[in-house]
């Protein structure tokens, strides 16, 4: 039989010298002996280093119109230094309450992570016992771990994050501050208007952020007119009074205090359709009715 599983005997042959290993097995007491434990197996040369006077490898040549000129080596490109990223300093620590200034009660401590609320009695003598547990730092949120920038604790959830304690304590809360606003008020003379309204209602926007909730002051003072003084946080008051197109019932019309604006609910005393909140603006030229159309 000349082939072995497809191949010529001369093959398999060739195959099976390559495939063989030879293990050399020691079974008398003289063989034994007579093996040497030293392993003669010859070491590997180093390999070549290349001598000191070795000359460099030459430089490009470019050539410019016919004139030969050796050009530098190109520079490879350096990638560009970063700077460790660190965390932020803490803000300067804020003031303490003016003695000059009266603290309503149930008052939330102005800093952050104290949820401590002022009582009816605030004088000095009741305050002397008061600890301020709160946080100097920053509130940092990176990649779903929560936490503070002036401590080291992190967390995942939310609730969790709210209840981590002030790493800082201070004698007394800080409830007012000092009670002085830098710089003069903003007076604002106008700020954008909007409405819509239904059969029996006009739901009217004043559009201003920061609205000072206990503060401002929405007075119904006539079926036909409006009395509205809005200051801010950020040290503006917008003051005006509002007459109005069509008169409302007082005692039914709300107001809403929003983020970013006052929202008045008007009820209407007869129903009519409005063209314009303001009895002062100009008319537009189409007026929309709202609701079912009445018989002819």
């Amino acid at each position: 039989m000349d082939r072995f599983g497809g191949v010529t005997q001369t093959e398999y042959l060739q195959q099976a010298n390559d495939s063989l290993l030879t293990i050399a097995q020691i079974e008398t007491r003289d063989g034994l002996q007579n093996h040497s434990p030293v392993d003669d197996t010859p070491a590997p040369e180093p390999a070549s280093k290349p001598t000191e006077d070795a000359a460099p490898p030459p430089k490009p040549i470019a050539v410019t119109n016919g004139a030969q000129k050796t050009s530098a080596a190109p520079r490879l490109p350096q990638a560009p230094q970063q700077t460790p990223s660190t965390i932020p300093p803490p803000p300067p620590e804020s003031e303490s309450d003016d003695p000059s200034v009266a603290i309503p009660p149930n008052k939330t401590c102005r800093r952050r992570g104290c949820t401590a609320t002022s009582s009816t009695d605030t004088g000095s003598s009741a305050r002397d016992g008061e600890e301020c547990v709160y946080h100097p730092g920053q509130a940092l949120f990176h990649e779903g771990s929560k936490g503070w920038t002036c401590c080291k604790r992190r967390v995942l959830e939310f609730d969790e994050f709210m209840k981590i304690e002030g790493c800082k304590r201070k004698k007394r809360h800080m409830f007012v501050g000092s009670g002085k606003k830098d710089g003069k008020e903003e007076a604002l003379l106008t700020v954008r208007h909007d409405f819509y309204q239904t059969p029996m209602t006009v739901i009217a926007s004043f559009f201003l952020k920061k609205i000072d909730k206990e503060r401002a002051k929405i007075e119904f003072s006539s079926s036909t007119d409006i009395l509205l003084d809005l200051p801010t946080a950020d040290n503006k008051r917008y003051t005006t009074s509002v007459p109005l197109f069509g008169k409302i019932d007082t005692a039914k019309s709300t107001s809403k205090i929003m983020g970013t604006k006052l929202e008045l609910t008007l009820v209407k005393l007869d129903g009519a359709s409005w063209p314009t909140l303001r009895s002062d603006e100009q008319r537009t030229s189409e007026i929309t009715q709202v609701g079912p159309a009445g018989m002819a």
